[in-house]
């Protein structure tokens, strides 16, 4: 079972790195650290507990750039550093975050991580269709873990408000999303290939 394991997981672009654990510890880091920053871009829509941000885009590339475990293990850290500093959108930061409205999302960034890092294990980010059918995975893990969140916590709404302010009104972002990463990560495959070629 373990040689069938290994026969079907495939290098991701961090694999391209020298090093070994140092070099993991610095991507975990680094991974967690574009994740604070896409955070920053921040869209406050009317009506919504939850802003349109730049993490779910982040949160695809790192998964499928780094691997189901590296990429797990850094959004992990993310969710533990908003913890302590300001690294959550718009700079928020606590407990009342990752337990409010909007923390079920933080959890899904773990689950959408891993999920693409097995996804790019497997080569399903090396063409443009496959990874943009990928990505957009990716964000429907998220939002499956976000809505039911968000219905939890604003118990007195229904579920069409949740679905709707907690789901519908990021279609056309999260496409947008899934789309641009689709053609970012193939693209850098290309460029490896002709780097090492």
């Amino acid at each position: 079972m373990t040689s069938s394991t290994a026969a079907v997981s495939r290098p991701v672009l961090a694999d391209a790195l020298p090093g070994a654990r140092v070099r993991d510890v610095l991507l975990v880091l680094a991974g967690a650290l574009l994740t604070a920053a896409c955070a920053q871009i921040s869209i406050k829509l009317p009506g919504s507990p939850v802003p349109l941000t730049g993490q779910t885009f982040a949160v695809v590339l790192v998964g499928a750039g780094l691997g189901a475990r590296r990429g797990g293990l850094s959004m992990l850290l993310y969710v533990a550093l908003g913890l302590v500093a300001p690294v959550y959108a718009s700079g928020a930061q606590g407990t009342g975050v990752l337990f409010g409205a909007s923390g079920g999302y933080l959890f899904g960034f773990i689950l959408a991580a891993w999920a693409m890092g097995a996804i790019a294990e497997r080569g399903g980010d090396r063409r443009v269709v496959s990874a943009g059918l990928a990505f957009a995975v990716g964000q429907l893990l998220i939002f499956g873990v976000g809505v039911p969140w968000l219905k939890a916590y604003e118990s007195s709404q229904s579920w069409g408000w949740a679905i709707h302010e907690g789901f519908t009104i990021f279609i056309l972002g999260g496409v947008i999303k899934a789309a641009l990463a689709g053609v970012l990560m193939p693209s850098a495959w290309r460029l490896l290939r002709s780097l090492q070629g």
